[in-house]
């Protein structure tokens, strides 16, 4: 429709948000790509550079709320630019660090640079694009974001091994300043006229809405992210005895699938905004039978088994950016922010959660084998299990609040004055 046509500078506006969250997460994946150089020039084993991780995932995490407050009230280009500049100057600190404690200084600021893009992305999103086009370009703009976890692999690799640690990572943090010129030039904020009221965190957390979106982002989120991030391949290679090559095809499949499934859905979400609870119901369900499956199997689960469990946790990811559609649906844009923060805060909440459990049910198994691995994903099914009752109580809770609203403006509309003109029938 007519009403609908985007002009050309919202896509350049856009284009140019995206480039920023991919920035983001190539700098947040580039400690995964360097754990063996980062163990030998830090000294540290396993266990080091697993604080290293988890510290700046907890910083991520822990800054989501006070950042989407920060981005109500001064907009998406201020933190854009404030945090590709912290996450390149983290970069900095990180590659010219010698021991452990440069090293976590400089992933705490990369942390915090990062816990301020995608937030920020997103309320771009909401401001210069029409509703119905919303959940579609949210699940584009994260489907593109993952090009960073791409261009962090191989170039940082070849860069590693060609030219070292400190001229790798410093041009890293130059990929960060690119990303700063670029925000700073051509990226152009709207602020809404409601965004001059102060964001009231209170009033984000009482909206039904803000709730419904958060524990669709934890119970859909985190079974997927646990397995690409930490315990996939070797739950893959250690507990169903496949070869690394072909456990790196399924996690590359699932990934790739990702990226598919995000645009179908996000249309889905779009055209059908009344269903998207129950696409939310549909991909924990599905997740949960489909790990049920694999696990009750006697004895390794065959191949093509495995490959059901990829395809499934592949709308994993997808259904979990339906929690920032609902947000973004029941909140006003001056806390558009703050709610978006308490979103993505649950979703890592619960993905952190669900990897330190699955590691200590390894430990308390014995740390390898079928057996383990099977009792150390089983604690994924409390997260299933609260996360569909949470959906369905909070989408309960949305719907009587949209339902009172509506008997509100009727009521308002039949005792208006009858000789009073009316503007518009809408």
């Amino acid at each position: 429709m007519a009403a609908e046509r985007i002009p050309g500078r919202v896509w350049i506006i856009w284009a140019i948000g995206v480039f920023a969250y991919a920035v983001a997460v190539f700098h947040r994946q580039s400690l995964g790509v360097a754990g063996i150089e980062a163990g030998l020039r830090l000294g540290v084993g396993a266990t080091g550079l697993s604080m290293l991780a988890m510290l700046q995932l907890l910083v991520y995490a822990g800054m989501q709320i006070p950042v989407g407050m920060l981005v109500d009230r001064l907009g998406s280009k201020r933190m854009l630019l404030i945090g590709a500049g912290v996450m390149a100057c983290g970069q900095l600190v990180f590659a010219v660090s010698g021991g452990l404690l440069d090293a976590i200084a400089g992933r705490i600021l990369v942390g915090c640079g990062d816990a301020m893009t995608f937030i920020s992305v997103i309320r771009l999103v909401n401001v210069w694009f029409p509703e119905r086009r919303n959940p579609l370009i949210v699940q584009l703009t994260g489907l593109l974001g993952q090009l960073g976890a791409v261009a962090s692999a191989v170039p940082l690799i070849q860069g590693l091994h060609h030219y070292g640690w400190t001229p790798t990572f410093l041009t890293a943090a130059a990929v960060g300043g690119l990303s700063l010129a670029l925000v700073a030039v051509l990226l152009r904020d709207a602020r809404p006229a409601e965004a001059a009221e102060r964001p009231r965190l209170r009033e984000a957390w009482a909206e039904p809405g803000t709730r419904l979106g958060m524990w669709t982002h934890a119970a859909t989120q985190s079974s997927s992210a646990a397995f690409l991030l930490l315990w996939g391949y070797p739950f893959l290679v250690e507990g169903q005895g496949l070869r690394p090559a072909t456990a790196g095809v399924l996690l590359t499949t699932l990934t790739i699938l990702g990226m598919v499934c995000g645009p179908v859905l996000g249309y889905l979400a779009g055209r059908h905004p009344f269903h998207r609870s129950r696409m939310v119901l549909i991909v924990i369900g599905s997740t949960a039978m489909a790990w049920t499956a694999v696990l009750l199997w006697p004895g390794q689960a065959p191949l093509w088994l495995l490959a059901v469990l990829v395809v499934v946790l592949a709308g994993n990811g997808p259904g979990s950016m339906i929690g920032f559609d609902f947000a973004r649906t029941f909140n006003p844009s001056a806390r558009i922010g703050v709610a978006t923060g308490i979103v993505n805060g649950g979703g890592f909440t619960a993905t952190m959660s669900v990897i330190a459990f699955i590691g200590i049910a390894l430990d308390l198994r014995g740390g390898v084998g079928l057996d383990a691995y099977r009792w150390a994903f089983a604690v994924q099914y409390p997260v299933w299990i609260l996360g569909a009752v949470q959906v369905l109580r909070y989408r309960g809770k949305a719907r009587r609040l949209i339902a009172k609203l509506s008997e509100d403006l009727e009521e308002a509309r039949d005792t208006a004055e009858p000789s009073r003109p009316c503007a518009s029938p809408t």
